[in-house]
């Protein structure tokens, strides 16, 4: 069943409504990759969101009662609020709208779900069921905290804890018994750039912000034939592919990975720190940026900080403005001179433009870091 969805955000006084609706339409994104519909997009200005339900209690009523006067095939099943929702004010959202039929979500919830769906090996299975965990282990406890309140007797309570407690141990032994896999991986995976160190093969590694062209260059510099879509989080798993260096008459291994989104939860960088391993360990980071986004320059400074969180701030990194053929009046010599310590390259991965300046760029790189080892 197509899940047609609310979208509600909770935005300070002092953003525009532009910028509010701006972080709608990314999550309506997120919404058409899980392969749902948008059927209606509320934005309330709030200083403080509401301690019980995120939502005024007065604008979940009217978002209900403007839902009911749809016709069936309009009407909504799924609320999805653009947050990270607090145990309480998730199981308070349930109980309004599960009386409409209507499933509540928040934001990471969503984001689980696409992971879940494009998930193709066993340790971003995983990985995606450990996140899960993270994030469903604290509203289960805030479930039994709200089993005690509402029981009234000792019965119930009892019955509540007892439930409560069965669940949250079955998911402490599932975490134990996935992160026990996922060290074999993380192993694996060491193994491996160990094996590249010792044969002095030189790393590179693809970061950016999700749809922003990662796997298209990938292709386009290695003919990897990794699998491309105009979608968010088309990738999850880690893919390395060879790229010929003409002038040294060398060989790099250039990877790809999971993209990078705003409100990124700690939780599933956490669980995803194997995959992740290929940034990490790589000598040059590639980051590339959607220049024909109105908002590259506000998502060029989250992928920033989830780098800055794994502690790799600091790496060599070349800025890699992509889809120049979709670009319409940019200011290259703006841009070149706001981000010229990062060595600003202008490519379509669509149309190969660019690309030779690009592997121009990392050889020169790659080059001198093999020149300062000698020294």
């Amino acid at each position: 069943m197509t899940q047609k969805t609310i979208l509600v955000d909770v935005i300070p006084p002092d953003i525009s409504k532009e910028e509010g609706m701006q972080r709608l339409d990314e999550l309506e994104s997120l919404v058409k990759t899980y392969g749902g519909i948008v059927v209606v997009k509320v934005i309330q200005k709030k200083g403080i969101p509401d301690y019980r339900t995120y939502v005024g209690s007065g604008k979940i009523q009217e978002v209900l009662t403007d839902n009911k006067t749809l016709d069936k095939k309009g009407k909504a099943n799924l609320l999805i609020i653009n947050n990270l929702l607090k145990p309480s004010q998730i199981f308070n959202l349930g109980e309004i709208c599960t009386k409409e039929n209507i499933e509540v979500w928040d934001r990471i919830d969503l984001i689980l779900k696409i992971f879940d769906k494009h998930a193709k090996s066993v340790e971003a299975k995983l990985q995606i069921e450990l996140a899960a965990i993270r994030h469903m282990g604290p509203r289960i406890y805030g479930l039994g905290l709200e089993l005690t309140r509402q029981g009234g007797g000792i019965g119930t309570r009892g019955i509540g804890e007892t439930n409560i407690q069965i669940m949250k141990r079955h998911l402490k032994r599932r975490e134990v018994k996935i992160r026990e896999k996922l060290k074999h991986y993380d192993l694996v995976q060491a193994n491996h750039r160990k094996q590249r160190r010792s044969k002095d093969l030189k790393t590179v590694s693809l970061v950016g912000y999700t749809n922003a062209g990662k796997s298209t260059l990938l292709n386009a510099l290695t003919k990897k034939g990794v699998y491309v879509a105009d979608k968010l989080f088309a990738t999850l798993e880690t893919t390395v592919g060879q790229l010929y260096l003409p002038q040294s008459e060398k060989i790099t291994l250039l990877s790809d990975t999971i993209g990078f989104i705003q409100d990124l939860p700690p939780d599933l960088i956490d669980a995803f720190k194997s995959t992740l391993g290929e940034i990490i360990d790589a000598d040059l980071l590639l980051h590339v940026i959607d220049v024909s986004d109105p908002l590259f320059e506000s998502k060029i400074l989250v992928v920033e900080d989830i780098l800055s969180e794994l502690e790799i701030s600091n790496k060599p990194k070349i800025y890699v403005f992509n889809k120049t053929d979709l670009a319409k009046n940019i200011n290259k010599e703006a841009i070149l001179d706001h981000y010229n310590s990062f060595l600003p390259v202008f490519i379509s991965s669509h149309t190969k433009e660019g690309l030779p300046n690009l592997v121009n760029q990392i050889e020169k790189h790659i080059m001198a870091d093999a020149i300062n080892q000698l020294i």
